[in-house]
């Protein structure tokens, strides 16, 4: 169901408390929690589309700062306003300022305990298809035309042969400008044949 309007602060508590709980319970990284964002509010609750996830998540590494907080910005902006983006991006990082600062305190102790670090190993192996999923279910809305799949084609040659990411990214949207315009050029052009065609057949119908 789509987030209700009318209750304002209602709707700030609920995605600070949302976002509170996945920054808790979800390990591996911004991919890692942008697969629990996709599940809960693309599959589960329905407040925005794949597509718009897709869009959130491109902004959100197209520009400086730590990517999953500028997704979380943008998607609490795009549901709540304002007020919505701030409730994301603190209950995005609250769990982590908490537990790192315990952490620090203990750190010492926790350094070299055996189960500390067999219990990190095994989180690190779960969350592997936890990202790979996300990247599969996401990867299949983005690839919908032939010009995707070549730009990702191309940008993985070029990811392999060294070239930064930010390159990589001014690339690719570079490619997409130049296609879409392209491609408005061509529609422009059909439209403005289209009466002269039309005339045309008239002309050639009266004869």
């Amino acid at each position: 169901m789509p987030m209700k309007k009318d209750n304002h602060l209602k709707n700030c508590l609920l995605l600070y408390l949302f976002f509170f709980k996945i920054g808790c319970f979800t390990f591996g990284g911004g991919w890692a929690i942008l697969a629990q964002m996709e599940q809960e509010f693309v599959t589960k609750r329905q407040w925005i589309t794949k597509e718009e996830l897709l869009e959130m998540v491109a902004v959100g590494k197209s520009v400086p700062g730590i990517m999953i907080t500028n997704i979380s910005m943008l998607f609490g902006y795009h549901v709540a306003g304002v007020a919505g983006g701030i409730s994301t991006v603190l209950g995005i990082s609250c769990p982590a300022i908490l537990i790192l600062s315990l952490v620090t305190i203990f750190y010492n102790t926790l350094k070299d305990n055996y189960w500390v670090t067999a219990a990190l190993t095994g989180i690190r192996a779960a969350v592997i298809p936890i990202i790979g999923s996300a990247a599969l279910s996401l990867g299949k809305d983005a690839l919908r035309s032939r010009t995707a799949v070549l730009v990702l084609a191309a940008a993985f040659v070029l990811y392999l042969l060294g070239v930064s990411n930010v390159i990589l990214v001014l690339t690719a949207v570079g490619i997409a400008l130049v296609y879409y315009l392209a491609g408005e050029k061509v529609l422009a052009s059909a439209k403005v044949n289209e009466p002269a065609d039309g005339a045309n057949r008239k002309d050639q119908g009266e004869k």
